[in-house]
């Protein structure tokens, strides 16, 4: 359904943290860092390999403290309607393009989704879920330690947290499968549960070894030679330890205080980053994809690649935006409730990333990309610029907009 392009809905009452932002506004997330329960085991390193994952897992190995004040202040930004965040000067979001660059994975390849609970009946030589565990893993989690599909992750860290010295290589591919199981549920596939892994990746697990890896749409060779592109950057990052609550009202008015001359639309053009990034990354069929207005597939959880709406950070100029695809009864599954066969039961979404190359965007790169005249005017109109009081932000809604950040 399409609605009103200048109905920010969730900006009217309590759905968005933006609604209640003077009520709140020390409001601050807490991060979880259930990562580290689990060591990198070099015995690990060739089931990694074949999987296409090694170079995350070194990234996992490596504890990045999260500035939380700031991931705060970004969240007040990020708008559900236009699944891109609001700032003082346009639109911006995280783009396929990010996760290539950041975390070194390329874009092209199938959806990951199915189910669990009747995967048996779909797929030739599946078996029951639990079956399944026991199976690849050599342990059932006691009922106690077991939620619907998800296993305890205390249970699953204890069970798994350390594979015994001299272990033979049954044993040390039971230990790798827990661990490549722990860094997708919680590293790179994350959900709301602090204290809970999904086993909804055992099928994906159980074809490593059939499959050589190729089922992920990675490609190892050559890999151990490149680092995380770009995420190391931040690796040695230490967030100051003042109080948190603060801190997210400083970085909530630096961000109101930002003008367009001082973001960086375009900031992977540069010769030395792509240096760093390595080159299955960079293929044509991959490229393609970051400039594809199509559905993100998690399972249940489906996000909208809204790219239309931040063309500057693709090198081209932003007109009025289209309207707003709502797709507010999708932000609401995360997975853990009914394990349905969505690739039937979401095929819509499902027929979106399969047509991915027909909804590329094409557009003329310019030298100085950003917003156009028309698309401000709505941005007045429509978006909220400034979170922080006006005490704090000297009246500047009453300042026009400048001609040059056009």
């Amino acid at each position: 359904m399409w609605d009103d392009p200048g109905r920010l809905y969730r900006l009217d009452g309590v759905a968005h943290i933006a609604g209640v932002i003077n009520d709140e506004p020390r409001r601050c997330i807490s991060s979880m860092r259930r990562q580290q329960g689990m060591r990198l085991d070099e015995r690990y390193v060739p089931y990694l390999q074949m999987a296409g994952l090694y170079h995350l897992a070194r990234l996992n190995d490596r504890w990045f403290r999260l500035d939380e004040p700031l991931v705060s202040a970004f969240v007040e930004r990020w708008r559900p309607e236009t699944h891109t965040f609001h700032m003082p000067f346009g639109e911006c979001t995280i783009t396929l393009q990010d996760v290539a660059y950041q975390l070194g994975l390329p874009m092209d390849g199938h959806y990951v989704s199915g189910c669990l609970t009747d995967f048996h009946v779909y797929i030739q030589g599946g078996r029951p879920a639990w079956q399944w565990f026991q199976e690849l893993l050599g342990v059932l989690p006691p009922p106690s330690q077991i939620q619907k599909l998800a296993v305890s992750c205390s249970w699953f860290q204890e069970t798994f947290g350390e594979c015994p010295e001299g272990a033979d290589e049954a044993t040390v591919r039971r230990f790798a499968c827990a661990y490549i199981i722990m860094l997708l549920g919680t590293q790179l596939f994350a959900d709301k549960s602090g204290n809970r892994i999904h086993i909804r990746w055992l099928p994906y697990v159980a074809r490593l070894e059939e499959m050589g890896g190729y089922s992920w749409g990675f490609r190892p060779d050559g890999y151990d030679t490149f680092s995380w592109p770009l995420a190391s950057r931040w690796s040695s990052y230490n967030p100051g330890i003042s109080e948190k609550g603060h801190r997210v009202q400083m970085t909530r008015l630096r961000i109101d205080m930002l003008q367009a001359r001082d973001f960086i639309w375009m900031p992977y053009s540069t010769p030395d980053v792509v240096q760093v990034v390595h080159p299955v990354v960079l293929e044509p069929r991959h490229t393609a994809l970051w400039r594809s207005v199509t559905s993100l597939i998690y399972f249940a959880v489906v996000e909208w690649h809204q790219v239309d709406s931040v063309l500057p950070q693709f090198g081209g100029v932003q007109a009025c935006p289209r309207p707003a695809l709502n797709i507010d009864f999708l932000m609401s599954k995360d997975g853990r409730g009914g394990d349905r066969w969505f690739p039937h039961h979401l095929q819509h979404w499902h027929l979106h990333w399969e047509t991915r190359a027909d909804h590329v965007l094409r557009f003329d790169v310019v030298a100085n990309p950003g917003p156009s005249h028309d698309f401000l005017d709505w941005w007045r109109q429509h978006g909220k610029r400034f979170l922080s009081p006006e005490m704090y932000l000297g009246d500047s809604r009453d300042i026009p907009i400048p001609v040059e950040v056009t």
